[in-house]
């Protein structure tokens, strides 16, 4: 008997070939050719929409092998305001559902998109999977090390294609730079650096307060220990909090280390370490807002992380960005779809500018045309087998560390870490924080 699975997969191989520029209203991209699958779209439940699920609702919905049929969320107000928006694009309603895995147990989805925050990412794929879904994930793939180990092995269990929200890994002039790095445009590339600042206010100091009417808090929290509601929690605060969140380092600083690493070609430190804090306001924000991230690996290369939440002043003329150096020269991405090679003289020697607009200040969207290739990517994984630009074993390995760096941050000392599969040694204390606790009932299992 076929499976819906191997049905898509046939009939989407077997299509018409089309330019990128059919992807998205107004982007022209013909060098980038891809496969449309008229007859047999992909059906996609998008989960947790109030922010950057939104986004990528409407991303998802623009793409002609994609029908967004589901979307979910604990929050009421989002949803009606997520489907409102589909059915303009589209002039097709989806289903709206509180509670994801009802979504899940629908025949009809064959894939998930997630974006729910950190605590419930890699449960929610786990469960996907287990439901027969493939998944796009957002960074960071999981709240944990343990976790994001789960997510490897449950992707070779049971077969499912997972994309991670590492978008620039299919921008094509970051591409084009990683590769001339690799060809040793500027030498042996031997550290690299990259950066976020940003200027976020103050959460205060949150009240326990009665629950909106319009929020299922006790399913929000999920798989996280139960704590009362806080009026400063929701939603977007719970980055800040340990208890749910992995601060600006995974927040933001996963892009960024994901690029650094595929630059450097590694994998795995050797040592990691971490300095920083909660600097600018007295509140409940315990993540740092401040912070630099240092590691060092077995190929004699480094690279450092920093992290601003509180001080917007660029570096290189960019809030956001990369540089790596070489023997040779230095290339220099600004966090767009750009690079620039300077040589050991300073002088500049190639500089490759994007025609699609970036807009780092949009929290929820700021490379929408860009990212379509990333969506693309991952169709391409489920219906031709070609290999995902950010597959879920090194989307594991560029979340792990930075899961590191945290972990460094909050037992104050330096790790030394298995060079070849990213396991702390000798440290019982920094290990307990590898895993996390559940709240019974709710445990995330293989």
């Amino acid at each position: 008997m076929t499976t819906r699975r191997e049905c898509i997969k046939k009939t989407i191989a077997g299509s018409a070939m089309l330019s990128i520029g059919g992807i998205l209203p107004g982007f022209s991209a013909n060098s980038y050719n891809r496969i449309v699958g008229s007859n047999e779209r992909i059906r996609l439940s998008v989960i947790g929409v109030n922010s950057r699920g939104y986004a990528l609702s409407q991303n998802f919905s623009k793409l002609e092998a994609c029908e967004v049929i589901h979307i979910c969320d604990v929050d009421s107000r989002a949803i009606e305001k997520c489907t409102a928006n589909i059915e303009k694009i589209t002039g097709h309603k989806p289903t709206g559902f509180k509670d994801f895995r009802e979504s899940l147990e629908n025949k009809d989805v064959d894939a998930v998109a997630i974006a729910t925050p950190d605590h419930w990412h890699a449960p929610a794929a786990m469960l996907a999977m287990k439901a027969g879904k493939h998944v796009y994930l957002e960074k960071p793939c999981s709240y944990s090390p343990a976790e994001g180990e789960m997510l490897v092995q449950g992707a070779a269990k049971y077969k499912s294609v997972i994309q991670m929200g590492n978008q620039r890994r299919s921008w094509p002039n970051v591409a084009q730079g990683i590769k001339e790095l690799k060809e040793g445009v500027i030498g042996r590339v031997y550290f690299a650096k990259g950066w976020y600042a940003n200027n976020r206010a103050s959460i205060g100091i949150g009240k326990e307060a009665p629950v909106p009417d319009w929020l299922d808090w006790d399913l929000w929290q999920g798989p996280a220990k139960r704590k009362a509601f806080k009026d400063n929690y929701v939603h977007y605060n719970w980055h800040w909090f340990w208890h749910w969140g992995t601060g600006e380092a995974l927040n933001n600083g996963t892009h960024m280390v994901d690029l650094m690493r595929w630059g450097l070609g590694v994998d795995f430190p050797t040592k990691v370490n971490s300095a920083g804090g909660r600097y600018r306001f007295n509140d409940d924000w315990e993540t740092p807002d401040t912070q630099v991230i240092s590691m060092e690996f077995d190929n004699n290369t480094a690279l450092t992380w920093e992290g601003r939440s509180c001080n917007p002043h660029n570096i290189e003329g960019t809030s956001v960005g990369v540089v790596f150096y070489g023997e040779k020269g230095t290339m220099v991405m600004q966090g767009g779809n750009d690079y620039t090679i300077v040589g050991l003289d300073n002088k500049v020697i190639k500089n490759v500018k994007s025609d699609v607009e970036i807009d780092s200040s949009n929290l929820m969207n700021p490379g929408e045309k860009l990212d379509a290739l990333h969506l693309q990517n991952f169709f391409d994984g489920i219906t031709k087998g070609e290999a995902l630009h950010s597959g879920i074993d090194g989307g594991h390995k560029s979340t792990l560390l930075m899961q590191l760096g945290n972990i460094s941050q909050r037992t104050g000392r330096t790790l030394n870490i298995d060079s070849k599969n990213g396991h702390i040694l000798n440290d019982p204390e920094a290990m307990k924080l590898w895993s996390r606790d559940y709240e019974n009932g709710w445990e995330m299992t293989l």
